[in-house]
């Protein structure tokens, strides 16, 4: 059993950054893929970006450009930077792993989600 944990969300203007990180712990499984979702209010969960252990990245288009992952493997925690934060990134935030680097299988385990604000 994986255990994800996230932290960082927060309240930013339009414009601003934040960093959101993943603790993965409870196992010595080593899930291939972590990836990040997120749900608006009133909306239906989409992919922010999926990361595979072997260096490979997806990013969805509307993030493009303004997202980076970093990793410390020490640390079993991956980071999502985020820029030039936006209105409508405001939502719910979630972490998720998987044993394959899809958008639609990289989601076998869970965090609790952290949120993200962005006022104009």
């Amino acid at each position: 059993q994986v255990h994800l944990v996230e932290s960082g969300g927060g309240s930013v203007q339009s414009g601003g950054s934040l960093r959101l990180s993943c603790t993965a712990s409870g196992s010595t499984y080593r899930p291939v893929c972590m990836g990040w979702f997120r749900q608006a209010p009133g909306k239906e969960r989409e992919g922010v970006a999926i990361f595979a252990s072997d260096g490979r990245l997806t990013v969805a288009d509307f993030m493009k450009g303004r997202v980076t992952i970093a990793t410390d493997n020490a640390k079993n925690t991956v980071y999502l930077q985020m820029n030039t934060l936006k209105p409508e990134d405001t939502a719910m935030y979630y972490c998720a792993a998987g044993n394959t680097f899809r958008w639609n299988t990289c989601q076998q385990y869970w965090g609790q989600g952290t949120q993200v604000t962005v006022s104009s």
